[in-house]
């Protein structure tokens, strides 16, 4: 039976997502076909050919995209197995399933599809209308397989690591653990995994680095939703890879909670390799933090500002800017804090704008106000929609996001779309005007490396 494993988007990465499930698969003798809609074209003759369709969705923005993909596919074969997995495959069970969905998995998803691809094997009524045998969500340790990438497209298609001075890195993307030992009620790792977290065994992830390089990755982002949830792992695991590959650069993503914890690992960090860290910041008002049960506070946040500066570490923050709870006086202050830490040209244009999602499932919704402020389900959004009090900020949140997008188009740099950003606000707020910070008009005093691919959603 051939099985066609399709990836909508995942950020500029070669989808581990399809490499990892294909190694199961075709080592059970399974014929697969992997497909990345992001680089390549829909392979219609493997759909027309395909017993079981699987659809990767890792985010939001992926599975916006399949909700529309799979309506091609039903068409080319209307008698294919449709199946969903990832992390918001299980939060989005009953709109799947009103598209066709036969099997949907989330949490640990490669047992579950090996599961489904023998059980169709072993069918002799055809694919279709199967019902669903293995658990919605799998939360079982798992003992990894090397990700088998053959037939994806080459890393040179994908984001690129950029340095400055027209010098930039081929990258590579692997995952030393899923899930989150943490409950913040935003994210949606949380309704799957509910405060776990599992590893891919150290072995295997060095393999699949070592097989990237071979295929010219010269820089590997971690996509783990924390990597120091298993900070022994972590470590022993760059530590290793640095002996392997002393020139090799990486990245991470860690919460300001656990930069602080683990601070005593930030100079290990730095020495083996690691170029920059991620951090989802989301708020400098610690009554939207404490909302969204982040855990940390903004003086925390501003705390492993200067730890990292004191270590050479990179730090680059993320934000949710927009919320039901920020006021247009409150996004001033975090555009002057930014100014004021030195951070401009570490923070993505992109996080300027955001503007808070409340997808199925999210923790957001215990929040009695929160309940009281959204709106129906959106099907087509995948989101529960709101509205700010004041339609000042609404306005400014579109305003900022047409602003990020024109002036990215344009190639403005970040400081000069940042001091746009500025003037828009100033302009938004009722108070006096005040003059662009001098950080903002500076040069940058160092070149900050980033990957072409924003951070997103």
């Amino acid at each position: 039976m051939q099985t066609v494993l399709i990836s909508t988007y995942e950020l500029g990465r070669q989808p581990f997502g399809l490499a990892s499930p294909a190694a199961w698969l075709r080592q059970a003798g399974a014929r697969v076909t992997c497909l990345d809609l992001a680089v390549e074209r829909l392979d219609e003759e493997a759909i027309r050919a395909a017993g079981l369709v699987a659809f990767y969705l890792p985010m939001h923005t992926a599975t916006r995209i399949a909700t529309r993909v799979v309506e091609r596919v039903k068409t080319l074969n209307p008698n294919v197995h449709l199946c969903f997995y990832g992390l918001y495959a299980s939060m989005n069970e009953p709109l799947l399933r009103s598209l066709g969905a036969d099997t949907v998995l989330g949490g640990e998803f490669e047992e579950g599809l090996l599961s489904l691809v023998k059980r169709l094997r072993a069918s002799p009524g055809g694919a279709r209308g199967i019902p669903q045998a293995e658990p919605l969500v799998s939360l079982t340790k798992q003992r990894f397989l090397v990700p088998d990438r053959s037939g994806l497209s080459s890393l040179s298609k994908y984001a690129r690591l950029e340095l400055g001075d027209g010098q930039s890195r081929t990258v590579g993307y692997t995952e030393a653990s899923r899930g989150c030992k943490h409950l913040c009620r935003h994210c949606p790792v949380v309704p799957v995994y509910q405060g776990q977290f599992r590893i891919v065994q150290q072995d295997v992830v060095l393999e699949d680095i070592r097989r990237q390089v071979a295929a010219g990755a010269q820089h590997i982002t971690f996509g783990d939703a924390d990597f120091f949830n298993g900070v022994g792992h972590a470590g022993a695991l760059v530590q290793a890879l640095h002996a392997e590959y002393p020139h090799l650069t990486y990245d991470v993503t860690i919460k300001i909670e656990h930069l602080l914890k683990h601070r005593e690992h930030l100079e290990a960090l730095r020495d083996t390799g690691c170029l920059f860290v991620t951090s989802a910041v989301e708020s400098i008002d610690d009554r939207v933090l404490a909302l969204l049960d982040k855990g940390h506070t903004r003086e925390d946040f501003i705390r492993v500002v200067h730890l990292c500066q004191e270590v050479g570490l990179i730090l680059n923050p993320t934000f949710v800017a927009f919320t039901p709870w920020i006021s247009v006086e409150g996004y001033q202050d975090l555009l002057s804090l930014l100014a004021e830490l030195d951070l401009i040209d570490q923070v993505a244009p992109i996080q300027l704008a955001i503007r808070l999602l409340i997808p199925a499932g999210s923790r957001l919704l215990e929040l009695p106000e929160v309940r009281q402020m959204v709106g129906q389900f959106d099907k087509a959004a995948l989101v529960y929609p709101w509205r700010h009090p004041d339609p000042e900020v609404d306005q400014l949140q579109a305003d900022v996001q047409a602003l990020v997008q024109a002036a990215a188009a344009r190639g403005d740099s970040r400081r000069e779309i940042f001091s746009q950003v500025w003037l828009l606000a100033e302009r938004a707020s009722e108070g006096s005007s005040r003059p662009l910070p001098p950080a903002a008009q500076a040069p940058p005093r160092v070149t900050i490396p980033y990957l072409t691919e924003p951070w997103y959603c």
